[in-house]
């Protein structure tokens, strides 16, 4: 397999037999996949989904590719996704046009599999070294939440905190990206504030996924933390919604909630890295 933890590549292609080919070797090779056809649609899954690569047809049905790549790099959600063009265009006047919308790759049919295997895995590679940060929040996730888990691994007097928002899908249908875009920087800047108010050196807030956030404690800040944490976030939700709705039923039981659940070692439980990452999860 190429990759550790499954990463999520979306094809945007319009020839059937080689979004069905790519699709089928890619996912052996342990990548989730995803294949349009269209080029809105490759955009409208870009902003949904935000995918790890995008492999990119310039002819396309409705807009072509190049539209497709302006469109994600001048995207606050999309601007660093990487790209690679797989296309039929040869010439170097679409070589450079792909470089100036800053395509990670540019690969041209008919191409070899093998080599399209190892293109992907660089452009991965090189994403993940350097997206150390959360696009949106600017909080640390991936590697370097990572090191805080390692560091927990090898520490006594710790306990993490899953903070998730509820109901964040609902609210993004209605009012877009970008909304719910600066909710999430709002609930980042709370937590933040929040944290900064004990002044301990072992708290750490990181990203967990696009709609969890990390807290690392002592055990002794993390009740008092939580009841202010879960009644802020709660008194800040309203300020997003506009009046009508705060009333209407359009909300109803899918309203922006708070939901905190901890991870404590056990006594005498030996944690890896891995089973810490296991137990994380369920509590997504």
């Amino acid at each position: 397999m190429e990759t550790q933890q499954k990463a999520t590549i979306l094809i945007v292609e319009d020839d059937l037999d080689i979004a069905d080919m790519l699709n089928s070797y890619l996912s052996v090779q342990g990548y989730d996949v995803i294949t349009v056809n269209w080029g809105e649609d490759g955009i409208r899954t870009s902003q949904t989904e935000r995918p790890d690569l995008v492999i990119l047809d310039i002819r396309l049905p409705d807009i072509d590719g190049f539209e497709v790549a302006k469109t994600l790099r001048t995207n606050r959600r999309t601007k660093d996704i990487p790209i690679i063009f797989l296309t039929e265009k040869r010439e170097r006047s679409d070589r450079l046009k792909g470089l100036e919308l800053k395509a990670d790759d540019y690969i041209t049919k008919p191409f070899d599999v093998i080599e399209l295997r190892l293109r992907i895995r660089n452009v991965l590679n090189r994403s993940k070294q350097g997206t150390l940060t959360n696009p949106v929040t600017g909080l640390p996730e991936g590697d370097l939440v990572d090191e805080q888990l390692k560091n927990c691994l090898q520490e006594t007097g710790w306990v993490i905190a899953v903070i998730s928002i509820q109901n964040l899908d609902s609210f993004r249908e209605v009012y877009g990206f970008v909304a719910s875009d600066d909710l999430l920087r709002a609930v980042a800047m709370i937590l933040h504030d929040s944290l900064q108010e004990f002044e301990a050196d072992q708290n750490f807030l990181g990203q967990l996924g696009a709609n969890n956030f990390l807290l690392i404690t002592s055990p002794v800040h993390l009740v008092p933390l939580k009841e202010r944490i879960k009644k802020r976030l709660q008194q800040s939700f309203d300020y997003f919604y506009c009046d009508q709705d705060r009333s209407s039923d359009l909300f109803k039981d899918r309203y922006l909630a708070v939901e905190i659940k901890e991870l404590a070692p056990a006594p005498n439980e030996t944690l890896t890295l891995p089973r810490m990452k296991q137990e994380l999860e369920k509590l997504i």
